[in-house]
């Protein structure tokens, strides 16, 4: 990022003061000129320091770089001395403490400037004396190494935080976040471009961006919080000091922000602090998420510092209640470390000292000490932290690549989503995670949605006035489908509609021109539009086509097949065969005709199957079973013949329609005149893509106006988009069709301003209202409002199918087999009934034996023999 205006004129007050303090110097004496000197390491080594001892992190920053000074002296047996200057948080303060630590001390090394216009000031006194600056700000711009050559970045870069902040939004899905930050040059290099790049990867955006002056007071505040709080975000990213930090967030909970439905992320700034925050702070704080760089704190290296650093803090500041160090320390103690053995070699000059600090490569106390290119490797994992009850819980860790993880040893398993850390504290207490979004409490600003309120179609965009509220309502499938789509928007998104009189083009100029917000209609998505605005994806199908009056269809050889399908025609020559070979079998055995060779029983066998269309020939039938099944049959063929009769009369009289003009071409070759929408890019298409005659087009502004053209022979062709066409075909059903293929061109689109958020999440909504089967409703609604204005005399025939006749087939086929099976089982009775009769008469005489040997026996008296009694002959009958 290049400097700003404000950078610039920080440097001209900064170089002004240099430059009187340089005359002071002058007159007591002469300047002193350290880019010739060497610097001695052996009796003692002066290194400079600026904190701003007014704030917690200064206070943590000054007792670290003592206790490492104390350190040195001890181990490596240097006699390094801090000079601690206070700079107030003020940056004229901070260049006149460099300069007389340079000047009066002969300061080998600064130290420590907290914020970025700090950092600028000292920087620029650095460079002009070749002393090495060591900042430990909160970021440094990437142009500020080159811009000063002696600047050193001391503290690890946040940046990645940002992509942290995005990937906790893309977790819970949220589409939109307000940014809170503090108006310094620091915050407004760290926050804007890196935030904004890291949600629009991950499909979020910005929603408001509010800079808070550091000096903000309640006031302030105040009017900046309702101003949020009249929008439907609820996701705030805060990237402040803890100074500001704690007066908004005391502002927050008195504006009832604090509440169920709101989701607030705090960056390293204010994060690595919260541990100095009293109760009444952190009560105002319940549920927000925090994002610090992450430190090793189980060595024994970082044991040791935490408990000496306690101990030192609290004599040296016991009004503070909390004594633990925050990051800021350990990277104070660790830039002390690396002046110090950078030092070691002897003597060096400014220069090689700072080549020996740009490579210094140690493990200190905040973790590895490596530097590329004079900046300290950034940080690439963050903690994740949770304020509830009196302080904070450490949920996880965020990791550059990987994402979010419980731990972060060799076993961490990483995922994308947040969820892996478990159940969170949300302001207010729900357990459900807020969805990022809602209803304003305060009414706000809606999208003003520009509407042609003279659309070709009705049924796409109506605009009707009441007569009584003189108010406007607007309806129509285009509206209906913003309608849906904005319901499934992941946030509320309040639209007021506004018609417009003019031309379409116009409309998409009015979006350009920030007159509407957005336009919605039956809009064309066309590429010279796009210089004014930006399209979501049609809600229609794309295209063009060409609607010509309809001729009758030529008459065809085969039309006598027409009345029947394919199915009717085979299944009515099965029952034929089929009743004929009944038929057959029932009179064969009655007439010598219908025996023979096989070959002349097939011949009988069909003839007897088509004969029964035409004849009863009952006279020459001799079962009973045969009539009534010929009965059947002719009564089922007498009612099908005269189907096919009256079927066919009606395609004769009643001939099939056809386009009267083929294709363009025929068009382009008889130079006929034809027609088009009023909407400007339909005639553009006609000229530049097919090349028609600029004479002969001529423009409609109606449904009506054009079928009276094409009735009337003045255009021989009209070109309609596809949406268009479909209710113009349905109005107008039996005059008209279309002819040719269909011509791509965009269909209809929403248009918003260009570079638009809204784009990417309409997309979206739009997709869910085609999956629902939502948009094939409205669709088939608009359609079937348009009813057909041209009624035939009779209606059009159709093909005749065997569904129409289901029954009668089944009453014949039923028939007839019925009276094949009673002629099978006649049959069978008549050969086994002369059996029977043979049988019976054997059985008849000897019961009638039986019989009479039983009466003779009754006649004699049981002591008479057989032999003595007489026998009739007669009585043997």
């Amino acid at each position: 990022m290049a400097p700003t205006y404000a950078d610039l004129l920080l440097l001209l007050l900064s170089a002004l003061a240099i430059s009187n303090l340089d005359q002071i110097c002058m007159a007591n004496g002469g300047m002193h000129n350290s880019k010739t000197e060497n610097v001695e390491a052996v009796k003692g080594i002066d290194v400079g320091a600026i904190v701003d001892l007014s704030a917690r992190i200064g206070k943590e920053e000054a007792v670290a770089m003592q206790m490492a000074a104390e350190d040195v002296r001890n181990q490596t047996r240097q006699r390094l001395t801090l000079l601690l200057k206070n700079s107030q948080g003020e940056a004229v303060q901070a260049v006149l403490a460099a300069r007389h630590l340079i000047k009066k001390k002969q300061a080998l090394a600064i130290l420590g400037p907290g914020s970025g216009e700090e950092t600028f000031s000292v920087a620029e006194v650095g460079t002009q004396f070749d002393v090495p600056i060591l900042s430990l700000a909160d970021s440094c711009p990437s142009w500020g190494t080159k811009r000063w050559p002696f600047l050193v970045q001391a503290s690890p870069s946040k940046n990645l935080q940002m992509k942290a902040v995005a990937a906790i939004v893309q977790s819970w899905g949220w589409r939109r976040v307000n940014v809170i930050y503090e108006d310094i040059d620091s915050s407004a290099d760290g926050i804007t471009p890196h935030l904004y790049d890291a949600l629009k990867e991950v499909g979020a955006q910005i929603s408001h961006l509010t800079a808070l002056p550091s000096l903000a007071n309640a006031s302030t505040l105040s009017e900046e919080l309702h101003m949020l709080k009249r929008d439907q975000c609820r996701v705030f990213v805060v990237h402040v000091t803890l100074a500001l930090g704690v007066r908004l967030f005391n502002m927050v909970k008195e504006k009832k922000m604090m509440e169920r439905g709101y989701v607030w992320i705090t960056t390293d700034s204010l994060t690595s602090l919260v541990h100095s925050m009293d109760a009444s702070t952190i009560s105002s704080m319940q549920g927000v998420l925090g994002i610090k760089s992450y430190y090793d704190d189980k060595g024994q290296k970082y044991q040791d510092f935490y408990q000496r650093f306690q101990y030192k803090f609290g004599l040296k500041h016991p009004e503070e209640k909390n004594h633990e160090p925050g990051n800021s320390a350990l990277e104070a103690y660790d830039a002390i470390w690396t002046v110090a053995l950078a030092l070691q070699e002897g003597n060096i000059n400014h220069q090689l000292l700072l080549d020996k600090i740009s490579t210094a490569d140690f493990p200190g106390v905040s973790g590895k000490i490596h530097f590329s290119e004079q900046r300290l490797a950034p940080a690439n994992v963050f903690q994740i932290t949770n304020v509830i009850g009196r302080s904070y819980r450490e949920v996880g860790f965020w990791s550059y690549g990987k994402g979010f993880s419980m731990s972060v040893d060799e076993t961490a398993q990483w995922n994308v989503s947040m969820e892996v850390l478990g159940q969170l504290f949300w302001p207010g207490g729900p357990p459900d995670t807020p969805k990022g979004w809602d209803i304003p409490t305060v009414s706000s600003t809606h999208l003003r949605i520009g509407v042609p309120s003279a659309p070709l179609v009705k049924y796409f965009v109506k605009v009707e006035i009441d007569p009584i509220t003189k108010g406007y309502s607007f309806s129509g499938f285009s509206i209906d489908v913003f309608r849906e789509s904005v319901k499934n928007l992941p946030y509320f998104l309040g639209c007021d509609f506004i018609p417009f009189e003019g031309t379409y083009d116009a409309l998409v100029e009015q979006v350009r021109l920030k007159n509407f917000d957005a336009a919605v209609g039956d809009i064309a998505i066309v590429s010279e539009r796009y210089v004014n605005a930006d399209f979501t994806q049609p809600h229609t199908e794309s295209g063009l086509v060409l609607i010509v009056p309809t001729q009758s269809q030529s008459k065809k050889g085969w039309l006598f097949l027409e009345p029947f399908t394919s199915a009717m025609w085979l299944l009515t020559a099965l029952v034929h065969i089929y009743n004929g070979f009944v038929i057959w079998m029932i009179e064969r055995n009655y007439c010598p005709e219908l025996k023979g060779s096989p070959l002349n029983q097939m011949g009988t066998l069909l003839w007897l199957a088509f004969a029964t269309l035409f004849s009863l020939h009952g006279d020459r039938l001799h079962s009973n079973l045969s009539r009534m099944a010929t009965v059947v049959w002719l009564f089922v063929a007498v009612i099908i013949s005269q189907s096919y009769t009256a079927s066919l009369t009606s395609m004769l009289t009643l001939p099939r329609l056809e386009p009267k003009v083929a294709n363009i071409e025929t068009l382009r070759n008889s130079n006929a005149v034809i027609g088009h929408s009023s909407k400007a890019f339909v005639r553009t298409y006609l000229l530049n893509v097919l090349h028609f005659n600029p004479n002969n087009i001529k423009n409609f502004s109606s449904f009506e106006e054009c079928a009276e053209d094409l009735k009337n022979g003045r255009i021989a062709g009209a070109f309609l988009e596809v949406p268009t066409s479909k209710v113009f075909l349905a109005k107008y059903c039996k005059s008209f069709m279309t002819a040719g293929p269909t011509y791509k061109a965009g269909g209809y689109g929403f248009a918003f301003s260009k570079g638009s958020p809204l784009i990417a999440d309409m997309d979206e909504a739009l997709l869910k209202v085609f999956e629902s089967g939502r948009l094939k409703e409205l669709e088939d609604n608009m359609t079937a409002l348009e009813k057909c204005v041209e009624i035939e005399s009779e209606s059009e025939t159709l093909r005749l199918s065997p569904s129409s006749f289901y029954i009668l087939f089944m009453f014949t086929g039923g028939t007839s087999t019925a009276a094949l099976a009673i002629y099978f089982v006649h049959s069978k009775f008549k050969v086994d009934n002369t059996a029977m009769r043979e049988h019976k008469r054997i059985w008849l005489l000897i019961l009638l034996v039986l019989k009479h040997w039983r009466n003779k026996k009754a006649q004699f008296p049981r002591n008479v023999s057989l032999a003595e009694t007489p026998v009739d002959a007669s009585s043997h009958v």
